[in-house]
């Protein structure tokens, strides 16, 4: 899928357990910025994949390894003159964040280099982040005239909101040490071995069984909507389903008959 400048391009690797999608987002030229039509196409790509039925695990990255996300183009963001122009423009983020956070498998952040601004929200909207030890994370926003909105709101979840007033306020990036003790990502690995380590995320995703995984990605988003009794309940009646829905018979098998061997 290729729109101007950039490219989405989407490589499928079937393997027995299910289908795992590479979604690489191509605009290194440019440190892969965002500008609309590559928010489009981005968000046409993920709404895509959540009808694929067989998909089991989503890999999204930036070509180059120079950056993830550099964030939002600067060019087309000096042409926005009316509030009208900020909010189309900031809506298309949010679409696409919320067509990740969409996608009913879990989407894994593949980054190396930078991940800024629009970049970042991105990165936070995906389910799990693996990192490079040298990436490089900023909301440099406020620094331009602007404040970081929609998705940075999942940050304080991540971080805390200190660490995410420290992010959107002094416009400081942080290295890949200091996002990993932050928890801003889930690992942080050599350049060298990024490959293997997102390998290893998806290859266990791929070993459980899928309508579990599917499952527990709705849960934990309808977890963030809801007071803690009402969670409480939801995991409830999600696991009554997957009970109804008999996945668990044969692993559940398989394990008993080999505690017995």
């Amino acid at each position: 899928m290729a729109s101007g400048v950039h490219k989405v391009d989407i490589s499928w690797d079937r393997r027995s357990g299910g289908t795992v999608a590479n979604v690489v987002f191509d605009n290194s030229r440019r440190l892969n910025v965002v500008n609309p039509p590559a928010l489009l196409d981005l968000t046409e790509a993920f709404l895509g994949l959540a009808r694929e039925d067989d998909l089991r695990a989503v890999v999204f990255s930036g070509a180059g390894g120079r950056a993830f996300i550099g964030g939002a183009d600067i060019n087309y963001m000096t042409s926005m003159k009316s509030s009208e122009d900020g909010r189309a423009f900031i809506t298309m983020i949010h679409k696409l964040c919320q067509a990740i956070r969409d996608c009913p498998v879990p989407v894994i952040c593949r980054m190396e280099g930078y991940t800024l601004g629009g970049g970042l929200e991105v990165a936070a909207a995906c389910d799990m982040r693996i990192a490079a030890d040298n990436a490089f994370f900023g909301m440099p926003e406020v620094r331009v005239g602007i404040p970081s909105v929609v998705e940075a709101a999942l940050l304080p979840r991540l971080i805390g909101w200190g660490r995410t007033s420290w992010l959107l306020m002094t416009a400081e990036n942080i290295d890949a040490a200091t996002a990993d003790r932050w928890g801003l990502v889930e690992q942080v690995v050599p350049a060298a071995r990024l490959d293997a380590a997102v390998e290893r995320c998806v290859a266990s995703i791929v070993e459980a069984t899928p309508k579990a995984v599917r499952a527990q990605k709705r849960l934990m988003r309808r977890w963030e909507r809801l007071s803690l009794d009402e969670a409480v309940q939801a995991g409830i009646d999600a696991f009554a389903q997957s009970v109804a829905d008999g996945e668990h018979i044969e692993r559940m098998g398989a394990f008993v008959n080999r505690k017995k061997k």
